[in-house]
């Protein structure tokens, strides 16, 4: 997408450019997380943190529907939980709070936090083996799938060191008999992972259906494309999975949820 410039028309005061053009792309998942069925009425949360020295991250307003979600109606909040630049009617989800300020506190390197109940993340999660490496989908996540046990409501702020604790350094976090998280150094980024992570997860669930043996990979293999170039790269480079189909997926929701913008 191009860059954000002064010559933008932006409706909200006290938004730089690159604010705006973070808020268009976060509200772009949001619409897209909705047209792909990942939605649970109107919880989960995604989130992106606000370009600058200021540690804030942006968030829904809970209460609305995902298809509701428009890049000025995004809440900004510090690591807290306090509003920026409110009116005094916005609310955030609680366990969207404890999730995503415990992620941006201790990843500097983390712009977008995407978590969803996804019918086939969600189905995965609740196995014991968990996710499996079967296919060259999920290879995209050789040493980059992580676990955290379920412990209710992710409301308790205790919970929050024992989740980053539990990510780590990785990409994408299973919270067991719960959901799926993703982190990127984009919201495309994010998003893209958590495309792969579902369409992952749908193929293991046909496999397993079939009853038959199933031949797994190797997990803490990395394979390699023609180039000798590790496929995990493509992913999670801003240069690859993250940046073009998210682009392209930008046009779709263009031009079918064209109010995401305002």
């Amino acid at each position: 997408m191009n860059s954000p410039t002064t010559e933008q028309t932006i409706p909200l005061p006290h938004c730089s450019p690159d604010e705006w053009q973070i808020r268009k792309e976060l509200a772009a998942a949001y619409r897209l997380v909705h047209n792909k069925g990942w939605t649970s009425l109107i919880f989960n949360h995604i989130t992106a943190r606000v370009p600058g020295p200021d540690e804030h991250f942006l968030i829904n307003h809970f209460g609305l529907r995902y298809d509701e979600i428009t890049a000025s109606n995004l809440v900004k909040v510090d690591l807290n939980g306090n509003v920026i630049n409110g009116d005094g009617s916005e609310r955030i989800n609680l366990a969207g709070y404890v999730i995503h300020s415990a992620i941006h506190g201790a990843r500097d390197d983390v712009v977008c936090a995407l978590h969803t109940h996804g019918p086939a993340s969600v189905a995965v999660s609740c196995l014991e083996q968990g996710f499996m490496f079967i296919n060259q989908d999920s290879m995209q996540f050789s040493g980059q799938i992580a676990y955290h046990d379920f412990e209710g409501l992710a409301i308790n702020e205790d919970e929050r060191e024992r989740l980053v604790a539990d990510l780590g350094t990785k990409s994408t976090l299973i919270l067991r008999n719960h959901g799926a998280l993703t982190v990127g150094r984009s919201v495309g980024e994010a998003f893209v992972m958590m495309w792969l992570l579902e369409h992952a997860c749908k193929i293991q669930l046909s496999v397993m259906a079939t009853g038959a043996k199933i031949n797994a990979l190797e997990s803490g293999r990395l394979d390699t494309i023609a180039l000798g170039v590790p496929t995990q790269q493509l992913a999670l480079t801003p240069d690859g999975l993250g940046k073009l189909p998210f682009e392209a997926l930008m046009r779709e929701v263009e031009i079918t949820d064209p109010d995401y913008c305002t």
